[in-house]
């Protein structure tokens, strides 16, 4: 996929909603446990991909240094459910280096600074006890985050509903056929309540099919 494809299916995917890719397909979504923080937001970026074993999240500080403005920070959390690997000071820094948002098979802390930052940010629960600096972990392989494999570079998007994760490749068609799902929902939506009954519109519809 070219260069100015991806730009395309990253503006496009601005504008789609996770559960309309969930109507078409199966794979590529995140475990429903894994929720963002806050009033309701949407982020789609290249995946930008972390390892940390057990209690270490020295990795992260890598990750933010080779981290590219727009980049999606999906954290593997190597099936740790204990240890907050992200806070306050992490949080700053994704600022400072314009991550568009930070996914995490785990846990965070410090959930009232993370708020008020506005980094967007998806995770599975909060806990006080916190990562260590021991040394190890990695930055750039690829990962297994909320039961996806997610490589360096896939498309993360990610809303109210959850996290979905794209191959590039595929991308740009699944933006173009969700945009299009999504436009006809409002004329289903005035159908209805003109007194027109599901049954009769799905009905409709399937005969129009080729």
């Amino acid at each position: 996929m070219s260069q100015h494809e991806t730009a395309e299916a990253l503006r496009l995917l601005a504008g789609v909603e996770t559960a309309t890719i969930g109507h078409f397909r199966d794979d590529g979504f995140m475990a429903p446990s894994i929720q963002g923080l806050g009033e309701a937001t949407r982020i789609c970026g290249p995946a930008l991909t972390a390892a940390l074993p057990g209690d270490d999240g020295s990795a992260l500080a890598g990750a933010l240094a080779q981290a590219r403005p727009g980049d999606v920070l999906v954290v593997d959390r190597q099936g740790d459910e204990r240890h907050a690997c992200w806070g306050a000071v992490l949080t700053a820094a994704a600022l400072a280096v314009g991550l568009a948002g930070v996914v995490i098979d785990g846990p965070v802390t410090d959930l009232t600074a993370i708020r008020a930052s506005g980094l967007p940010i998806w995770f599975r629960g909060r806990s006080p006890l916190t990562t260590k600096r021991r040394g190890g972990g990695t930055v750039g392989g690829t990962v297994r985050c909320g039961g996806v494999t997610v490589r360096p570079g896939d498309l993360v998007l990610a809303d109210e509903n959850g996290v979905a994760v794209l191959d590039p490749a595929e991308a740009l068609a699944v933006a173009r056929y969700a945009l299009t799902l999504q436009a006809e929902e409002p004329g289903i939506i005035a159908r209805l309540r003109a007194g027109e009954t599901l049954a009769d519109i799905q009905a409709a519809a399937a005969m129009r099919r080729p």
